[in-house]
């Protein structure tokens, strides 16, 4: 049985004038025993996809306790551009820390980028595009969506979005998407893409997979879900490193048009998944009003093996708020911190608020 003894929301990052959004995030342990968080931070009022944004951080000093002394890690501007999200962090094998990261460009496309810092994130002295230029496309890649296996090679997961012009030299794009997997087998300084295309087989989909994430089970084998429109999570399983992939199937996992997340804690070799189900679905319990079919509420689950999930603890449920995005890390065997974003009607059904909780086991 899957409990908890404490869980507490110790940073909520809120918009404010100038600042019309706080989005996806990614925390990294720094060598001095603090707890860095990088998100994606506007830089406007405006909160949509494509506004000015930024990456800035949070620390903490006191395991988790408390955030503070906000910096700006990298900014659009210095990078030509307007809008940088959809944070990950990852300990390199030379020691940097890197920073992945979406580059929303002008044309309407995006790519996605690393970027390297030796001073724990004081500077970064490169930035690097980690897909190749095969064609233009608009990538979607989550935040703390970047997986180092076993054996070194980093994987990333992403989907792609057709994005053209018409007739009328208008932009398009296509809500339909497929999935990807970009690798490193060199700590990160150059990227090739694997020979695999995930494709949603049901062909009533309008969204087909999208919004991938990546683990590593504990038999060794690779396991990849997608957000679909199909009322669950799908999935699909490698057991050679990466090369030849099930069909992507319905998983276990009840889901809205939401992504979900699957980390392992290194220190205790369980994993953890955080997403939203679908409400009375998979025998719930119908008299539990303040269930509703969305992004609430968001639960947290338990599993030894990555495949077979204990009961789920809600982390938030407020019937008239959304949850989504989610981050994991550990500080040891019986201590977590996630991040998700959140919002409600009152702003404008916007997830514009960050919020970090800390859980005791």
């Amino acid at each position: 049985m899957f409990s908890v003894k404490e869980q507490k929301i110790v940073c909520e990052i809120p918009p404010e004038i100038g600042n019309g959004r706080n989005s996806e995030g990614d925390f990294i342990a720094l060598k001095d025993g603090s707890i860095m968080f990088a998100y994606s931070r506007y830089n406007s009022d405006g909160g949509e996809d494509d506004d000015s944004c930024d990456i800035a951080a949070l620390f903490s000093y006191d395991n988790g306790e408390t955030f503070t002394d906000r910096r700006i890690l990298i900014t659009a501007e210095e990078l030509g551009t307007k809008n940088l999200m959809c944070v990950s962090l990852m300990r390199m094998e030379n020691g940097d820390i890197g920073l992945f990261f979406l580059k929303k460009l002008s044309d309407g496309f995006s790519e996605y980028h690393i970027a390297r810092s030796s001073d724990e994130g004081k500077s970064f002295y490169m930035t690097k595009k980690c897909f190749p230029n095969t064609f233009n496309s608009y990538y979607v890649v989550n935040n703390c969506r970047v997986l180092k296996a076993n054996d070194g090679r980093i994987f990333v997961p992403a989907a792609s979005h057709r994005r053209g012009f018409d007739e009328n030299g208008e932009l398009e794009f296509d809500y339909y998407a497929y999935s990807l997997l970009f690798v490193s087998d060199d700590d990160g300084f150059s990227w090739k893409e694997l020979n695999v295309k995930f494709t949603n087989p049901n062909p009533n989909s309008e969204t087909g997979l999208q919004e991938p994430g990546i683990t590593q089970l504990e038999n060794g084998s690779l396991y990849t879900y997608f957000r679909t429109d199909c009322l669950c999570q799908y999935e699909s399983i490698s057991v050679d490193s990466g090369r030849k992939w099930t069909s992507p199937a319905p998983s276990r996992f009840t889901s809205p048009e939401s992504p979900m997340l699957i980390k392992k804690n290194p220190y205790s070799g369980k994993f953890y998944s955080v997403y939203n189900p679908i409400p009375f679905y998979n025998t719930r319990n119908e008299n539990e009003e303040f269930f509703q079919a969305g992004r609430t509420p968001i639960i947290i689950r338990e599993s030894l093996d990555g495949i077979n999930f204990s009961n789920e603890i809600i982390l938030e449920s407020e019937e008239d708020k959304g949850y989504c995005y989610p981050s994991l890390f550990f500080i040891d065997e019986k201590t977590i911190l996630t991040s998700f974003c959140a919002g409600g009607k009152e702003d404008g059904s916007c997830l514009n608020k960050t919020i970090i909780k800390k859980i005791s086991l």
